[in-house]
C-alpha cells in the first residue's frame, strides 16, 4: 500500500474525529433541535425523523458486524469505522427520560438490566456494539460475500447509502438535528472513501 494512500486515510480519519466532536456538541442537549415554542406535531415529526435516521445507522452497524464476523482479518481496518457508526446510532437515539426534579430518578427495569452487563466496556469486542456505545445493533445478519474485497465494496456502498439517507433527512429536520445529520452524512461519505481507496491502494 502506497504512502500517499496512508496519508490520505490519516487525514480523513482526522476529519472524522472532528466530525465526531461536532456530533457530540449537537447532542449535548436533550431536545430535538427545536428550541423555543413548537407545536406538538413538530416535536413528534422531529422524533420520528430521529428514530428513522437511527435505524439507517443501525442497519449500517449490522453490516459492519456481519463483515467482521465473516472476515475477522479485516478488524484492524474496519473496527475504527465501525466504532464511529456505533456512536452515530447513540447520537441519533431519542433521549431517554432523565432524573425527576426531586432528584429521585426512577430507573426502568430495562435500563438497569442493560447497564449491568455493559459496565466493563473499556475494550470493545469484535462484532458487538456494546463496547462502543452500549446500544447494540440487533436484527438478522446481512449476507456477506466470501471474498473480502467484495465484502468491503458492499460495505462502502452501504456507507454511501447511509450518507445519502442522512442528507435527504436533514432537509426536513429542525436546525440542531439537521446539523447532526449533516455531520453524520459527511462522516459516512468519508468512510465510503476510506473503504474504497483503502481496498484499491
Amino acid at each position: 500500500m502506497g504512502r500517499t494512500g496512508t496519508t490520505r486515510r490519516g487525514a480523513l480519519l482526522a476529519v472524522g474525529a472532528a466530525a465526531g466532536g461536532l456530533l457530540t456538541a449537537c447532542t449535548d442537549g436533550d431536545d430535538d433541535g427545536s428550541r423555543g415554542p413548537t407545536s406538538a406535531a413538530a416535536v413528534r415529526a422531529a422524533k420520528a425523523l430521529r428514530v428513522k435516521s437511527a435505524g439507517t445507522s443501525r442497519e449500517l452497524l449490522l453490516q459492519y458486524d456481519a463483515v467482521l464476523a465473516r472476515h475477522p482479518d479485516q478488524a484492524t481496518r474496519l473496527t475504527p469505522l465501525r466504532g464511529a457508526v456505533a456512536r452515530h446510532v447513540t447520537a441519533l437515539s431519542p433521549p431517554q427520560p432523565s432524573k425527576k426534579k426531586d432528584g429521585s430518578a426512577k430507573p426502568s427495569p430495562s435500563s438497569s438490566a442493560s447497564s449491568a452487563p455493559s459496565a466493563p466496556s473499556s475494550a470493545p469486542s469484535l462484532g458487538t456494539a456494546a463496547g462502543d456505545t452500549g446500544d447494540g445493533a440487533s436484527g438478522p445478519a446481512p449476507s456477506v460475500p466470501a471474498d473480502p474485497g467484495a465484502a468491503i465494496r458492499e460495505l462502502a456502498a452501504a456507507e454511501r447509502r447511509a450518507s445519502d439517507a442522512h442528507a435527504d433527512a436533514l432537509v426536513h429536520a429542525p436546525p440542531e438535528l439537521a446539523r447532526l445529520l449533516a455531520s453524520l452524512a459527511a462522516a459516512d461519505a468519508a468512510h465510503a472513501y476510506l473503504l474504497t481507496e483503502g481496498f484499491s491502494s
